[in-house]
């Protein structure tokens, strides 16, 4: 049997990673800027993580959700707090997909509805609600209805407005969209999505699942306007590389027996991963991290030549640049062996661990400085 061919493959085999950094199977040792699309938060085998899911694994790794796993209410307890969102309920899954997924089912279980409003270049997964509400048609198969989707121009308030109505189940909006170009919703823009449900009974899901945890220097990035969404949507950062994700549900919403569920979500060795995750936050201060590094990083960018644009915050960075960017990835990885992503043909993403550190900052400044004056 041979594996299903759907991923462009780099030639490179890491088989050890610490920190910010990975080695591959020749030695070569590699920067991560990128951590496997933002799920790397704390960096890559924290010893106090790697010992927290050794323990839990001698334990018991693994039972379903029909019998009481209190590791899931520490986790709940712990990232209320760190997450200033206390009030809200969490579901627990297994990754940013089925926690958009099951927002969805419980806005339109709640209001009765079933016309959806997504936005431009919007990404929220793969699965068939999710899908839906992803604008990238290449990736939509016939199976996944979605006509009752309507797609709005991002960071259009007025556009917006006018288009929710008594009809409308849900909004649904990325904090900052990552897949999309690292474009950062505006305040206006969340505050009328805000006012605009309030004022129709359509409910808000802000998806946190690339922009959450930390990165952007708050711990969900819509933190910064104010607002509080019903539903917020997290994956990615949440177990450092092991499987999770959640919905955060806010208190108007009343749970019943049989409304959601699953089998692997909030398992034991999960919730461990996601419980250390939250324990090395707090303790190493990783959001203030994430501020400091990304502010750093946008006034040290924005003085180099041949850049065109730089978006978003904190450690959640897009660069612009005005020729296809696929020169300059390939340059960093292979020459100057930094892992970067990019988002379309023209923008470099940047998504480090929360604990990257000044120097690993210049290593790559640096290195873009050089291969930017060799491919402009």
């Amino acid at each position: 049997m041979n594996l299903f061919n759907v991923y462009p493959l780099y030639d490179i085999t890491p088989v050890k990673a610490k920190g910010s950094y990975l080695w591959d199977k020749n030695g070569v040792e590699y920067l991560d800027l990128y951590g496997g699309h933002a799920v790397i938060s704390i960096g890559h085998s924290h010893p106090y993580y790697v010992e927290k899911l050794t323990e839990q694994l001698q334990n018991i790794g693994f039972y379903s959700n029909s019998v009481n796993i209190p590791i899931q209410s520490e986790l709940a307890e712990k990232l209320g707090k760190l997450s200033g969102c206390e009030e809200y309920d969490l579901f627990l899954c297994n990754s940013g997909a089925e926690a958009n997924e099951n927002a969805l089912k419980v806005a339109s279980f709640f209001n009765g509805r079933k016309k959806v409003i997504a936005f431009s270049k919007a990404f929220h997964g793969r699965t068939a609600g999710a899908v839906a509400v992803t604008d990238n048609k290449a990736i939509v198969a016939p199976i996944n209805y979605d006509e009752h989707v309507t797609f709005l121009p991002f960071n259009d308030a007025e556009t917006l407005t006018a288009n929710v109505t008594e009809e409308t189940c849900a909004v649904i909006i990325e904090g900052i969209q990552g897949v999309g170009g690292i474009n950062v919703a505006s305040d206006e823009f969340l505050k009328a999505a805000r006012e605009a449900c309030d004022k129709t009974g359509a409910i808000l899901i802000l998806d946190s699942v690339q922009c959450g945890y930390g990165r952007s220097g708050k711990f969900f990035s819509h933190q910064f306007s104010g607002i509080k969404p019903d539903l917020i949507t997290t994956a990615k950062g949440m177990g450092n590389g092991f499987p999770i994700g959640g919905v955060f549900i806010a208190p108007k919403f009343k749970a019943k027996h049989g409304m959601l569920g699953t089998t692997f979500g909030g398992n034991h060795l999960a919730c461990a991963a996601a419980v250390a995750v939250l324990d090395v936050m707090k303790e190493e201060a990783l959001i203030e991290n994430a501020a400091k590094m990304g502010e750093y990083l946008f006034e040290k960018l924005s003085k180099l030549e041949g850049i065109k644009e730089l978006r978003g915050r904190g450690l959640m960075i897009g660069i612009e640049f005005e020729q296809p960017v696929d020169k300059i990835r390939d340059s960093l990885l292979f020459e100057h062996h930094i892992f970067c992503g990019y988002a379309g043909k023209h923008t470099l993403r940047l998504l480090p661990s929360l604990a990257i550190t000044q120097k690993e900052c210049d290593t790559f400044l640096q290195a873009l400085e050089e291969v930017i004056s060799v491919t402009a």
